[in-house]
């Protein structure tokens, strides 16, 4: 199982003003990280 490190501040991206493209882009690519997450495909460390 693949292991990932996520630096702190992913964690604010989803509650940034996502009024620019690229922040919603990087929202969006987080949730689906932690998405894989939940599902148990990868593991946080």
């Amino acid at each position: 199982m693949k292991r990932l490190y996520l630096d702190m501040n992913i964690y604010n991206r989803p509650f940034d003003n996502q009024f620019q493209i690229r922040i919603r882009l990087e929202a969006m690519a987080i949730n689906a990280i932690l998405k894989i997450i939940k599902d148990g495909k990868f593991t946080l460390i």
